[in-house]
């Protein structure tokens, strides 16, 4: 099975999961994990390993609408080497620094193959759910889509610096936190648009009306890719870590006004359906395991 199908398993058992991050009390929790085949393409630095592995698991908080407050993480490796402990050190601390959280440490493991998993622990008192989107809701998203899907094809022609770069993507703590107040739902779409969208519908029994033409395509998407694949690639490649939300129309200004990053919004809740420019929009994105 896949890993939407495991986590089907999962959920049956665990009545509680199914957003981002767990809550206990006001605390939040959440944890992941990334390898070196299906993660890391070849000139990927420890350095933007640490920062992106760390990274993702702030983004489960920032959809959460929590504060972060620390991080934790396990590294692997076949054998320690002082240069890349030093470099994947390196950016864990830089990425936690810029959501004033704290990586406190973690484990070593010899393993198969280069591994990281990290846990990302932060608190709110009234967490943004998956649940409880309302027909008429504009649909949102924050900054622009694609950066990811731009870095993989800098990776393969060998530009690794300007890969590196896009790889180190920025986690929307801050913003989280400010939509949270205005938001009736939301997620990160750490598994591209297409397939968030299809999540969020069956957890609320909705359907979305989403137009091409607004969703915002990462700048870098035009340097790698031809004009007729942008939109796919900054709807179905995924793991561009940016947030998910529906807003009440009547809260969208507000929301725009207090989001320290610009706030796209590229649809509205419909009662049926997830369609992008009239035609249904197809279940595509990132897959674990795949």
């Amino acid at each position: 099975m896949d890993e939407h199908e495991a986590l089907s398993v999962l959920a049956a058992q665990l009545p509680a999961a199914g957003d981002d991050a767990a809550v206990v009390g006001e605390q939040v929790v959440t944890t992941d994990m990334l390898h070196e085949t299906t993660d890391f393409p070849t000139g990927v630095t420890r350095r933007t390993a640490g920062w992106r592995a760390v990274g993702a698991s702030l983004s489960d908080l920032a959809a959460m609408g929590a504060e972060a407050v620390a991080a934790v993480a396990v590294y692997g490796a076949p054998a320690f080497d002082e240069a890349e402990l030093r470099g994947f050190l390196g950016g864990a601390r830089a990425v936690c620094g810029t959501v004033d959280a704290e990586y406190v440490g973690g484990d070593l493991d010899e393993t198969g193959e280069f591994t990281l998993a990290t846990t990302a622990l932060g608190r709110t008192a009234e967490p943004l759910r998956r649940t409880g989107v309302a027909v008429g809701d504009a649909v949102c998203v924050t900054g622009a889509l694609g950066r990811t899907a731009a870095a993989l094809e800098l990776f393969a022609a060998g530009e690794t610096d300007r890969g590196n770069e896009l790889f180190r993507f920025p986690p929307r703590v801050a913003a989280g936190r400010a939509l949270a107040p205005h938001a009736t739902a939301g997620m990160d779409v750490s598994d591209g648009l297409a397939r968030s969208l299809h999540q969020l519908a069956a957890d609320n029994d909705c359907g979305f009306a989403i137009d091409g033409d607004r969703v915002p395509v990462h700048p870098a998407v035009e340097e790698t890719t031809p004009p007729d694949d942008r939109l796919a690639a900054a709807t179905t490649v995924g793991e561009d870590f940016e947030l998910l939300v529906t807003i009440p129309p009547e809260r969208l200004a507000d929301a725009r006004a207090e989001s320290p990053v610009e706030v796209t919004r590229v649809g509205t809740v419909t009662e049926t359906g997830v369609r992008m420019d009239d035609e249904p929009l197809a279940d595509k994105g990132w897959r674990h395991g795949s």
